[in-house]
């Protein structure tokens, strides 16, 4: 067993779970530290995997890493997601308005105002504080790994996706004071001229294309290291703010989904638009939200 990849699962499950260390601790009849200690990779018992695996309400082989993970936690799946990005060379993205490791600073200064807001007129506030901030914790703690790893990128961003973004602004669909939500929309704006800089610069290892007409009907990334690949099915977009959406995340490393997806992914790189075609659309689309 690879006891590092079950300490990894466990913590994100736990997360996925809602509940907290100390709280699983005493129900499996550990100490905190314990608790913590397997998440690290410390060598566990497999009947200890399967008491978390009933306190977790998953399947044991979930922990062992074999067949399919399910998340319905942005916290828990974006935990996950930083974990598999630990050993990836290589990000293939479908779908979606941004690329997640090169988004700005725009986006976090939008996100953390209007969670702070959000957050105020939640009716749990310590519990949507902590969430709020774990959320924006990962979030910078994927773009550091991004700037240490530097794994190549090839993502192709949705026309209809990047459309709503710069209409309705960072956090969509959250009751914002007016004020908060036009800084949304700045910062949107900021974030597609970011994406337009880098479509016509082309960096080396980034590569950003832009599906015109309608979405793919569920964005997904394949994340390929040098021992493994893994898909993942991703609902919760980094814009969104983490408890403004419903969703199933999912994340297997079976070869088959893996190789259908990258299948799906490399025709549909053919008909993105990329480089200045890319550019200058995403700069109509900025045009025609200023003008709205």
């Amino acid at each position: 067993m690879r006891f590092a990849d079950i300490g990894q699962q466990l913590r994100a499950y736990r997360l996925e779970s809602g509940l907290r260390a100390e709280e699983i601790a005493a129900r499996l009849g550990v100490s905190r530290a314990a608790l913590y200690r397997y998440e690290k990779g410390e060598v566990i018992k497999l009947d200890t995997i399967r008491r978390l695996a009933e306190l977790l309400k998953i399947s044991p082989l979930s922990l062992l890493g074999i067949g399919v993970e399910y998340f319905s936690r942005s916290q828990a799946l974006q935990e996950r997601l930083r974990q598999v990005e630990e050993q990836t060379d290589q990000i293939l993205q479908v779908g979606g308005a941004l690329c997640t490791q090169v988004t700005t600073e725009a986006l976090e200064s939008a996100l953390s105002e209007s969670l702070a807001e959000a957050v105020d007129a939640a009716p749990e506030r310590l519990q949507a504080r902590a969430t709020a901030d774990q959320a924006l914790s990962q979030l910078a703690a994927r773009k550091r790994l991004y700037a240490q790893r530097r794994p190549s990128i090839i993502a192709m961003l949705g026309e209809g996706a990047l459309r709503r973004l710069l209409a309705e602004g960072v956090a969509p669909g959250t009751p914002l004071s007016e004020r908060t939500r036009s800084r949304c929309r700045i910062a949107a704006r900021a974030e597609a001229e970011n994406i337009a800089q880098l479509m016509q610069s082309e960096p080396m290892g980034l590569q950003l294309g832009l599906l015109p007409g309608s979405d793919p009907s569920g964005p997904f990334v394949v994340l390929r290291g040098r021992d493994r690949a893994h898909l993942c099915a991703n609902p919760f977009s980094p814009e969104i703010l983490p408890f403004a959406t419903v969703g199933v995340g999912m994340v297997t490393a079976a070869d088959e989904a893996v190789a259908i997806h990258q299948r799906v992914a490399e025709t549909v790189w053919r008909d993105a638009l990329k480089g200045s075609a890319a550019a200058e659309r995403v700069r109509a689309l900025i045009r025609e939200a200023e003008a709205a």
